[in-house]
């Protein structure tokens, strides 16, 4: 196959991961003027279009989609055949593509991103934040960062850190005004700030002591999906909050906020980095998981 097909095809691949034209330039490193001169050759090369364009979106049109159906396989043998040269460099190399849950970076992942860097100068890494459950294979990432629990089963996990803790918290404004919660339901009588998923569902607040297992679709007026707002509505007197012990612990050691019902609050496996199973592993993402294994956050 001649280089420019190679080429377009590459094109045409990113632009229908990303929907972008820009990002999929970000990715090869071409300029978006020269990914959209290689979508309009390879359309007609194939006399068909390949997306459907408007100045806020790009979609993929039905023979789009079904010739990205066939290519993908194939760009991915040849990705793994590349990566595979990388066996014989002396040091790692390329694009290392991460999805991390948000909640992971400040306090598990992002103190080990620059550390990694610094390390291995040939390496370059993009990191994208989003608390969604994503394909990382679809969507053209070498890796993800979640909670174990939320790890398909076909993937290889590699521990970041520590067990971590969730804990029940609140300003001293609030509970001056409201009695502090002797038991998990006493909180369905208390203003609870609500987290919701990428996902669309809402979180129901578990609690482990001796064995026991509770479960609580919590009440309250407030539902945020950002862990670090639903922080500054604690701070700000609105309610009880259910947040990881890690993003809490500044403001607990500075008297801003307070811990409740402490004893149901035990610790649960924490944030993995997790990889395709079958999959070749790039140099970069093999460095980035030794260098996992070898030190702490």
């Amino acid at each position: 196959m001649a280089t420019d097909n190679l080429t377009h095809l590459a094109a045409f691949a990113a632009v229908a991961r990303h929907r972008s034209f820009r990002k999929a330039g970000a990715e090869l490193a071409l300029s978006t003027s020269a990914v959209s001169y290689a979508i309009r050759a390879l359309e007609e090369r194939l006399g068909v279009g390949l997306f459907h364009r408007t100045t806020r979106s790009v979609a993929l049109t039905e023979a789009g989609q079904r010739l990205l159906d066939r290519l993908q396989p194939a760009l991915h043998q040849v990705s793994d055949a590349l990566e595979e040269m990388n066996h014989f460099r002396a040091a790692p190399a390329g694009l290392l593509r991460i999805n991390a849950a948000r909640a992971a970076v400040p306090t598990q992942l992002g103190p080990r991103l620059t550390r990694f860097l610094h390390a291995h100068p040939d390496v370059r890494l993009e990191l994208t934040e989003n608390d969604g459950l994503v394909d990382i294979v679809s969507e053209g990432f070498d890796a993800g960062v979640r909670l174990h629990e939320f790890v398909p089963e076909d993937m290889v996990a590699v521990p970041l850190g520590r067990p971590l803790r969730g804990m029940i918290v609140a300003s001293p404004a609030y509970l001056e005004r409201h009695p502090a919660p002797q038991h998990p339901r006493d909180l369905l009588q208390h203003e609870c700030i609500r987290f919701r998923f990428a996902s669309g569902h809402l979180y129901k607040w578990q609690f482990d002591r001796d064995g026991q297992s509770l479960e609580l679709d919590v009440q309250g007026r407030l539902t945020l999906s950002e862990q670090t707002t639903i922080i500054r509505a604690v701070l700000d007197g609105f309610g009880l909050a259910y947040v990881l012990e890690d993003a809490a612990r500044p403001y607990l050691d500075a008297g801003q906020m307070q811990a409740v019902l402490e004893d149901w609050s035990e610790p649960f496996p924490g944030f993995v980095l997790y990889y395709p199973r079958q999959r070749q592993m790039s140099s970069a993402l093999r460095a980035f998981v030794d260098s996992l294994r070898s030190t702490e956050p």
